[in-house]
């Protein structure tokens, strides 16, 4: 059972690693055969409903898996040391609809026709998903996408108590990764109606996403996470202290 259950982690990380890279290549139309402004044209009202229906799905399967209430009613019922891997590999699986089902708005909003302004929107861009990785390595990268509880439990051994820490990015703000994910939806020389519409969608969940996170943080990791808040930016730098 153990060997099984660390196949399907392995599976389950590999598929959304393969699927984050397709997001990458999705967001800025880059060697990718259907992309944010790549695909068939339909109507724009049947465009903008699908899209929100994809950004909700997106948002209520991200959302209710990641919920402590919902990981203890799961794991009666599914192995906890391969509970993280389930949700791993269902964000890729929702990501996977995203990519075949999104509908291209592809009417231009704003472009940039400046070389080096395009240079440095791509550059910035790059940035953010670089801080995206890099800050998943800085708390525990095998421990955020599942495999690390899986090898504990193959094993046979506990996994180590949740500490806090500030590590680089988290010294400046509390959720680079999310900064990291903001700076890469909207930072483009070519945004399309579609691409706002997702970047604007992506942002309301992740501000959203933001507070239930704190909350429960908040309530696992009591006064120290409390002071950090009120120390340390949410998402920008200096902003979004909390001053209570």
């Amino acid at each position: 059972m153990r060997v099984v259950q660390l196949l399907f982690a392995v599976v389950a990380y590999l598929f959304f690693f393969a699927s984050f890279l397709y997001l990458i290549g999705f967001v800025h139309n880059f060697m990718v055969p259907r992309s944010i402004d790549v695909g068939v044209a339909v109507p724009t009202l049947a465009a903008f409903v699908v899209n929100a229906a994809l950004i909700l799905l997106f948002v209520l399967q991200h959302s209710i898996m990641a919920r402590p209430g919902f990981k203890t009613v799961l794991t009666r019922y599914w192995p906890e040391p391969i509970e993280r891997s389930l949700y791993v590999l269902m964000t890729a699986l929702v990501l996977c609809i995203f990519f075949i089902l999104w509908q291209p708005l592809p009417a231009t909003v704003w472009s940039v026709e400046v070389t080096w302004l395009r240079g440095l929107l791509f550059a910035i861009a790059g940035l953010g998903w670089l801080i995206v990785l890099i800050s998943t390595f800085l708390l525990n990268h095998f421990e955020l996408f599942g495999l690390h509880q899986v090898w504990a439990n193959f094993r046979d051994r506990a996994m180590p108590v949740m500490s806090f820490r500030e590590p680089f990015f988290y010294r400046l703000v509390r959720h680079p990764i999310y900064t990291g994910f903001l700076l890469a939806f909207w930072s483009t020389p070519d945004m399309s109606q579609g691409h706002l519409f997702f970047s604007t969608g992506m942002t309301l969940y992740i501000l959203i996403g933001v507070y239930y996170e704190e909350r429960d943080l908040k309530k696992h990791l009591g006064e120290v996470y409390v002071a950090y808040t009120r120390r340390v930016g949410m998402l920008i730098p200096g902003v979004g202290r909390n001053r209570s």
